[in-house]
């Protein structure tokens, strides 16, 4: 825990570089992927344990509510982002955990849900998440597009993902910080591409 040895001061300075080590074409990958699962239709599911699980449940929240102006939200004929975070379905995730085993709480979810063609993001700080790498592993035999978010040496999962977001720290707050931070410009610029704003105004 980096904010037990560092002051403020301190603490922020590290974040920044931490943050600027973050490959930009893999945050442009990001935004890239969730759009076009937008263009054609496609779902995105979003998953993780922990703190990485109550990030899917933002990302999730956010893609479905604000990828769309405010004003649009009544409008029935807009076109949305169809988005789902597997971290939330309390009833589920306790039954699978406790019948079968906790490992299998996403990919038993996949298994209902997912289609050739969807878009997996799988959040795990270590990279090493049982229940996350056998989703992703699911994933990547039946057809779907999976993202990695992944922090420390970034584990199995950096390389089993087809594409990878990795921040290179050991600080697992640090990690999920920047997860959600680099998130918000992913959907900012998912949310300009949709309704043809900012760098895409028509």
């Amino acid at each position: 825990m980096l904010g037990a040895h560092l002051d403020s001061s301190a603490y922020v300075s590290h974040l920044q570089q931490e943050i600027a080590k973050v490959d930009q074409a893999a945050i442009q990958n990001w935004a890239d992927l969730i759009y076009q699962a937008w263009e054609n239709g496609k779902w995105v599911y979003i998953f993780g344990n922990g703190g990485s699980g109550t990030t899917a449940s933002h990302f999730a929240e956010d893609l479905g509510k604000s990828t769309l102006h405010e004003k649009d939200l009544g409008d029935e004929s807009r076109k949305r982002l169809k988005v789902l975070s597997l971290t939330d379905n309390a009833g589920w995730l306790m039954a699978i955990g406790n019948d079968l085993a906790y490992d299998q709480i996403f990919v038993q979810q996949l298994m209902n849900y997912g289609g050739e063609g969807d878009v997996v993001i799988a959040i795990s700080g270590s990279g090493n998440s049982d229940n996350v790498l056998h989703a992703v592993d699911w994933a990547n035999r039946h057809g779907l597009t999976t993202i990695g978010l992944t922090g420390y040496s970034g584990g199995k999962l950096k390389d089993l993902a087809h594409h990878s977001l990795h921040v290179p720290t050991n600080d697992m707050g640090m990690v999920e910080s920047i997860h959600l931070c680099l998130f918000h410009w992913v959907l900012n610029d998912v949310f300009a591409r949709i309704n043809h704003v900012g760098r895409y105004e028509a």
